[in-house]
């Protein structure tokens, strides 16, 4: 059964919700069994280089929200715009957005996007994450310029993915 836009934009903003609190906790797996269906699916392609595709809510925090948002602390992701879709679909524009703000007050910040499918129960039962990896390496770039890139975010996120990416193109 479709959901209304209302019940869309509640359940959407459950999800913005529970991720700003866990920017503020940065903890990422406490809203997942509330948020996710038990058999929802979330994957995230990285330019090519590396698939993560979890399947229920189990692998979702053993892999999206808990390895993979490991060092980012002083990051957040800010919402910019939901767009509500047919068939209980929503398309969720977001930035990743570094700690601290450039020379002219303007944000170190790329944007993603997140294209997600409800159940019938106001749950995600299906989320795809784009974003340009190219420009996130980047941005670490320019963070790490300014004395913002933390150590453990560069070691353990940010070498891995550029070597990946050499590799990748390479070919």
């Amino acid at each position: 059964m479709p959901l209304t836009r209302e019940q869309l934009e509640s359940a959407t903003q459950r999800l913005v919700d529970a991720q700003g609190e866990a920017e503020r906790r940065n903890e990422w797996t406490f809203f997942v069994d509330s948020i996710y269906a038990p058999d929802s699916v979330y994957i995230c392609e990285y330019a090519g280089t590396m698939l993560v595709k979890a399947e229920g809510r189990e692998q979702i925090k053993a892999t999206h929200y808990g390895r993979d948002m490991q060092n980012w602390e002083g990051w957040t992701f800010p919402s910019q715009g939901i767009y509500i879709g047919s068939d209980n679909r929503i398309i969720n524009h977001w930035m990743n957005r570094g700690p601290g703000l450039r020379a002219d007050g303007s944000y170190f910040e790329t944007p993603g996007l997140s294209f997600i499918r409800f159940n019938d129960a106001m749950q995600i039962e299906h989320q795809l994450d784009m974003f340009d990896l190219a420009h996130q390496m980047v941005l670490c770039d320019q963070l790490e310029a300014a004395g913002l890139l933390s150590a453990a975010l560069k070691s353990s996120w940010v070498v891995p993915m550029k070597n990946k990416l050499k590799a990748a193109l390479s070919v």
